[in-house]
């Protein structure tokens, strides 16, 4: 086991820590993971994720979109500024729950969902340079996405793409 100093608090590698999960009692285990999920919200989130959605990825998508459709409801399309505030806000709940699945076609689903609901909310993004590139900036990382899945997944993708 690494020995590190508590003056230069840096943290163990991955490997470290696996070797040393792996000496560990299930109890103790179990404590940590509990200790990691009050730690942080986000590592509640993701444990979430890992033991309830996993295995329901389809669902887990839909209940992403709720959430977001919820938000785009609460919206703010008469001052742009606010309007590109909430939408960066958005756009971070995605990310993250995408990272949680760290499935692409998830990420290309909630993105295509997203910019879907821009469009749908009548924000002109054209009188905003911001918002414009905030817009551009997602069609570009959606077509990212798109260029690593299945050909199948493209085709269709792509379709959806092209609608936006």
């Amino acid at each position: 086991m690494p020995v590190y100093k508590n003056e230069s608090m840096r943290a163990a590698s991955i490997k470290d820590i696996k070797t040393e999960l792996e000496e560990q009692p299930q109890q103790t285990l179990l404590a940590l993971c509990l200790r990691l999920a009050k730690f942080r919200k986000e590592n509640k989130e993701l444990l979430t994720y890992l033991l309830f959605e996993e295995g329901n990825e389809s669902g887990y998508v839909e209940s992403v979109k709720t959430e977001m459709n919820a938000a785009f409801l609460e919206l703010n399309t008469k001052n742009l500024y606010i309007a590109k505030k909430n939408l960066r806000k958005i756009l971070r709940s995605i990310n993250r729950y995408a990272k949680y699945s760290g499935v692409k076609t998830t990420q290309v689903s909630l993105l295509i969902h997203f910019c879907n609901k821009v469009n749908e909310s009548g924000l002109r993004i054209d009188r905003s340079t911001a918002l414009a590139n905030l817009y551009a900036a997602q069609l570009k990382k959606i077509k990212t996405a798109i260029a690593t899945l299945h050909e199948d997944l493209q085709y269709d993708y792509t379709r959806e793409l092209e609608n936006l």
